[in-house]
């Protein structure tokens, strides 16, 4: 499927993003782990987290309201999951499988954990290493680092985990296998991960408690149902976000985006760019935290994106590097080594793709270098199978010379169903 994008003068209007993935993902995993049930306002009908929603009904869990977007699943508590009579499939969801793999530890049966191709290359290790610590047993390729993974679970031990990654996944398949064990699970890292599992958790009557970088979960707790709003995802508005500030007249409010502060980086790197964003109307939803976000287009510098900013907005990087391109200066970003095991490797496929647009940009083993202040030429370009790389490559175009022509489209709904007509209604044509 392609995706033609032909350039814009500017973006104009009022629109929400859909919910947030992140959320919505653990959404329907500690809804089915609740007593009682749990309604999900917003869910992102995305293919990713209704890999998510195949999982649970497949052990067993009744969810209902797959036509529109709101959820509910009747949840079946720590000990009601069923074995699957069929392999359980993740298809090109990474979220899917890593917490998933920290769910099915904590179960007295076996499972078999699969996804599509470019899934099953992606590296598991860092998670079955912990869970093995705390007594899962796993078998599986690689020396049970790629899937199709094998899981026995069983009677789990709590473990204090120090993670070399400040990885939200990691830590949160930790976490959810400590809801099966006695005692106090504790994950530390480097630098804070997204927390929306502990959130969440806490929402649903978990005890979880944070120190410094290190968070703490008391075993067997007795998580109850309840309603749940997902805010719009940051990492879809962060395409919105990019477009319209880098098109001078722009002027775009996203309503209702999730302004979590280990998600939030983009604001911060936007802000040092000097792109005019505001936030409106803050306000709280299940302890998230939500407004409204203004944009206005303008002129951009190029700035460096390292550090403890990166675990905050490494989903966002590829459109990051459109704003680059498109600002005066260099920008430069390190410390993203993990983008090589997204998707795809997007450190070179935002490199080459970046580069069919006349971008000056150097791959880098943990990043990139970018040279902004030329202009684009639009070109055809592909995603490489992976959503974030489609969308940018169609940010690009918006202010490229010609037409852009982005193959793979169809990638796009892992995420942003209706990203096209979003762009339509702020101006696209």
């Amino acid at each position: 499927m392609e995706l033609i994008i032909n350039p814009v003068k500017k973006l104009r209007g009022e629109i929400s993003v859909p919910g947030d993935k992140s959320i919505s993902h653990r959404a329907v995993m500690l809804g089915a782990l609740a007593q009682g049930t749990t309604e999900v306002e917003n869910f992102l009908m995305g293919e990713d987290c209704l890999a998510t929603v195949g999982c649970f009904k497949a052990m067993g869990v009744k969810i209902a309201g797959l036509d529109g977007e709101k959820l509910t699943i009747e949840g079946v508590g720590l000990e009601g999951l069923k074995e699957s009579a069929d392999i359980l499939d993740a298809g090109n969801s990474g979220t899917t499988t890593r917490l998933l793999l920290g769910i099915l530890a904590g179960q007295p049966f076996s499972s078999i954990l699969t996804g599509d191709d470019s899934l099953k290359g992606r590296p598991m290790a860092r998670v079955t290493k912990p869970l093995t610590e705390m007594g899962a047993k796993f078998i599986g390729r690689d020396n049970n680092n790629l899937l199709p993974l094998a899981v026995r679970g069983g009677k789990l031990k709590a473990i204090e985990f120090y993670s070399q990654v400040a990885s939200a996944q990691v830590k949160s398949a930790v976490l959810l296998a400590g809801l099966f064990a006695e005692g106090e699970t504790s994950v530390t890292e480097p630098t804070v991960s997204r927390d929306h599992t502990e959130r969440m958790l806490k929402a649903l009557g978990a005890e979880v408690v944070r120190e410094g970088t290190t968070v703490k979960l008391k075993g067997r707790p007795e998580l109850k149902g309840r309603k749940i709003q997902v805010p719009g995802d940051i990492s879809s508005a962060a395409f919105l976000i990019v477009a319209a500030a880098i098109l001078p007249g722009s002027d775009i409010i996203i309503k209702g985006v999730g302004i979590n502060p280990t998600r939030d980086g983009i604001l911060d790197v936007m802000n040092n760019m000097g792109a005019r964003v505001e936030i409106q109307n803050f306000r709280e939803q299940n302890g998230e935290p939500v407004a409204d976000v203004r944009v206005q287009g303008g002129s951009l510098q190029g700035t460096e994106i390292s550090g403890s900013l990166i675990p905050r907005l490494i989903d966002e990087i590829p459109v990051l590097a459109v704003a680059a391109a498109c600002a005066k200066g260099t920008t430069i970003i390190k410390d993203a080594a993990e983008l090589k095991v997204k998707e795809s490797n997007r450190i070179a496929v935002v490199a080459r793709e970046l580069g069919k647009f006349g971008v000056k940009i150097e791959e880098r083993s943990d990043g990139m270098i970018i040279e902004g202040g030329n202009s684009l030429k639009g070109c055809r370009c592909q995603s490489f199978g992976d959503h974030r790389i489609a969308m940018a490559a169609a940010v690009a175009g918006l202010v490229a010379e010609g037409q852009t022509i982005v193959e793979g489209a169809e990638a796009i709904p892992v995420s942003y169903p209706g990203f096209a007509d979003a762009l339509k209604l702020l101006g696209v044509e």
